[in-house]
């Protein structure tokens, strides 16, 4: 059963490399093909399990698999956005990973005591934090396409799935609190402070601060002719110090990782003159570990896609875990953006509503509850509503992403052909 298994993940691997011409005309994104591919592994492997198990076994060896995933897809991300640092070029994203995400679990909160009323009010909310999150690896398609993007849907998309991954874990400490399980102390001030404050705070400053002082060190080895031609050393050097500082300091590993991403190659012009006055390209190396991040994130998409698969033959399908995981993705997260972003362009919040993609983040969160102890009935329960949430998130959002942002893209373009000739007109007549 092993070798069968091996060998239909490999022709499919190769499959998907040697047809990618074709796959990617596909009305369907290739984390569907995985996700399809796992299931049937995983379901060849169950007919040949006498008892299946009831809660994964290893949960600490998942953690510590999906933070590195999620961990190399925060770096990648935090590569790819060149937003200015102002007001309006993060107020959205801001919002996302705050008020609209704080909306969300509320709602989420609610639908879970109203569809399983068994898991109460603290295990509703853990539900609700574990799929807070929104993916940043399986996001692709819907992210910013370049350095010089500045479309407000993609930015936004792109930004929040940076960014939410280390907000959503005070609410998963909270839950766990209020379940017993974790640390809240004295009206809840250890909560505030260690799992709340400073992580975000701390993971964001620490973070920017340790990425702009290496990139200073990078551009002066760049300006003394030093090559830095091993960029998957850099790459992967640069996230193993920065998860080794967060730890260190106790704040998130997430937003460490991805400020220091956003922190690394932001120059001012001084420092981008004289980069040309030594011949250096601006950009070159920054585009060198964007590409590395790239193939890593594929890989990343590959694994945990082929993990999602591989673990659905065991979920045990009810009705309640589908019709929340069908509110979450049509109904709350949609009405959540709406609620907390009334003045954003339409076209752009009707995208930004629908492309609340969960995924990775909401893995890692699940197995670190698992690992925390929780009894097994709540565990299983809690397995059996994230799973099929992610894998419906997988399909519907995977399918209709080809074909919305092309329409989206078509109609930016018919609205920026309108405001030139706009104002074309109002030039003319001034």
């Amino acid at each position: 059963m092993l070798t069968a298994t091996l060998l239909l993940l490999g022709v499919v691997l190769l499959a998907m490399c040697l047809l990618e011409l074709h796959v990617t005309r596909l009305p369907m994104s290739p984390a569907i093909v995985y996700l399809g591919v796992g299931w049937v592994a995983g379901w060849m492997v169950q007919a040949k399990v006498a008892t299946p198990p009831t809660a994964p076994e290893r949960a600490d060896m998942l953690v510590v698999i999906t933070e590195i995933a999620v961990l190399i897809s925060l770096f990648t991300v935090g590569l790819q956005l060149r937003v200015p640092w102002t007001f309006k070029g993060w107020r959205v994203a801001a919002m996302l990973a705050s008020a609209t995400m704080v909306a969300t679990i509320a709602l989420a909160t609610l639908a879970g005591v109203w569809l399983m009323p068994g898991l109460g009010w603290a295990g509703a909310l853990l539900l609700a934090g574990i799929l807070a999150p929104t993916d940043p690896v399986l996001a692709s398609e819907v992210q910013i396409r370049s350095r010089i993007d500045r479309d407000a849907g993609r930015v936004a998309l792109t930004a929040e799935g940076g960014l939410n991954d280390g907000t959503a874990l005070p609410v998963v400490m909270l839950a766990l609190g209020l379940l017993g399980i974790g640390q809240l102390g004295d009206h809840g001030l250890h909560w505030l402070w260690y799992d709340l404050l400073w992580p975000i705070a701390g993971g964001a400053l620490l973070g920017w601060a340790f990425g702009r002082g290496l990139g200073k060190l990078i551009h002066r080895l760049l300006r003394q002719g030093h090559g830095l031609g091993w960029d998957e050393l850099l790459y992967l050097g640069i996230i193993t110090v920065a998860y080794g500082l967060s730890r260190l300091t106790e704040t998130s590993s997430f937003l460490f990782v991805f400020a220091a991403a956003l922190g690394l190659f932001k120059r001012t012009p001084q420092a981008a003159a004289s980069l040309a006055r030594a011949g250096v390209g601006p950009d070159e190396l920054s585009d060198r570990l964007l590409a590395f991040g790239h193939r890593c994130g594929r890989l990343v998409e590959v694994v945990m896609v082929l993990l999602l698969g591989f673990a659905m033959p065991w979920v045990h399908w009810r009705g309640e875990p589908l019709v929340y995981a069908g509110l979450l993705l049509v109904v709350i997260r949609p009405l959540s953006v709406l609620l907390t972003l009334p003045t954003l362009p339409k076209t752009q919040r009707r995208i930004v509503a629908w492309f609340g993609i969960r995924g990775v983040g909401s893995l890692f969160y699940l197995a670190l509850v698992l690992d925390s102890g929780l009894p097994a009935d709540m565990a299983t329960t809690l397995v059996n509503a994230t799973l099929p949430a992610i894998a419906l998130s997988v399909l519907l959002h995977g399918v209709s992403a080809t074909p919305l942002m092309a329409m989206y893209r078509r109609r930016r373009v018919l609205q920026e052909r309108e405001r030139r000739r706009l104002e074309r007109r109002a030039r003319a007549t001034s």
